[in-house]
């Protein structure tokens, strides 16, 4: 069964955990440019969280060249390191709901708490969690990403504010002029400002480090923009879980293309660059990881091989595969593509 993610006053607290270890194939430490070969793409491991229930959510690669995940349900902080071992470091606030998560300029991990309402960091040996609450209450933050200007930014899907934290922990909110817009994936654009999706406004919006907003809309109506990241062409990308399509828009803001998803599913959720250069996306309700070959505008979908798993989001590992998150199976997915 699918289940449903819970992100549609902050004072040090330490906390050491090592919880269990789970062994699966040992990740290749040495980050190398991908050499084309002709290997079908697949999901070459799946690695079992300790933890049962834990509901993964946001996956990165840390500064230490560790994946980094969030339990949304078992309100941890997993960490899968390259020897295949997990450890896991609990939250502080019960019941956080960590959602997106990042790694940060000061080499922290900052991840949101969509139900505590809070921004919080972890340093690299998950000695040490801080968290800040946000001073909108209720917020619906969601996801994050660090800025040009070395500050995390997030959104707030239920405030319809995008949010900004230093790394000293100060919050400023910037409110976005299309009510009930639904700001959902965020990330860093080429021009320096901060790209994010308006999932109920169909809308792509763009935040300058000073706070400017401006919006554009998609062409497909009622399209529901997810995830959005930073193309090849640095152009910007992002899914629309509605309309089952991958768009593009220009840092002009002039929405070129937006290509079906052939046989995917609504309900998209992850979106990556590949070190190909290609795009890789999960489809939760299919149960697959899709890619999205950008010389031919093609898709194919590739099963992940536990059942109901409900592929999540995705980083790349440092031996450039990309990890994904299988929400409801609680594992951490390998795939392979080159």
């Amino acid at each position: 069964m699918q289940r449903t993610l819970g992100f549609l006053a902050g004072a040090a607290l330490v906390v050491v955990a090592f919880t269990g270890c789970g062994k699966g194939t040992i990740i290749d430490g040495n980050t190398v440019a991908p050499t084309p070969t002709p290997v079908v793409p697949h999901t070459t491991s799946e690695y079992t969280i300790p933890t049962a229930n834990s509901g993964p959510a946001g996956i990165t690669r840390g500064g230490d060249g560790n994946l980094w995940f969030t339990e949304n349900l078992g309100n941890k902080i997993g960490r899968l390191d390259t020897t295949a071992t997990f450890n896991e470091f609990p939250i502080p606030a019960a019941a956080s709901g960590p959602a997106g998560i990042v790694a940060g300029p000061d080499g922290n991990l900052w991840f949101v708490e969509s139900t505590a309402n809070n921004i919080a960091k972890i340093n690299l040996n998950g000695s040490i969690i801080v968290e800040y609450p946000i001073p909108t209450a209720s917020s619906g933050s969601a996801f994050l990403t660090v800025g040009s200007d070395g500050a995390l930014w997030f959104t707030e899907s239920t405030a319809n504010q995008i949010g900004r934290i230093t790394t000293a922990g100060v919050i400023t909110e910037y409110p976005i002029t299309t009510a009930s817009s639904g700001p959902t994936g965020i990330t860093s654009g080429p021009d320096g400002a901060l790209w994010f999706t308006e999932s109920s406004a169909s809308k792509i919006g763009r935040i300058t480090t000073a706070g400017v907003v401006t919006e554009y809309a998609t062409t497909t109506p009622a399209a529901q923009p997810v995830q959005i990241v930073t193309g090849a062409d640095g152009a910007l990308w992002f899914t629309e879980s509605n309309a089952i399509k991958l768009g593009r828009i220009t840092t002009t803001g002039v929405v070129t293309n937006e290509y079906a998803l052939t046989g995917a599913h609504t309900g998209l959720r992850g979106l990556i660059l590949g070190a190909d250069n290609n795009f890789y996306f999960a489809d939760p309700t299919g149960n697959a990881i899709g890619q999205f070959l950008t010389s031919t505008s093609t898709t194919t979908l590739y099963p992940v091989p536990t059942a109901a798993s409900s592929p999540s989001l995705m980083t790349l590992g440092p031996d450039l595969r990309i990890y994904y998150t299988e929400n409801a199976g609680d594992k951490l997915g390998q795939f392979q593509y080159f």
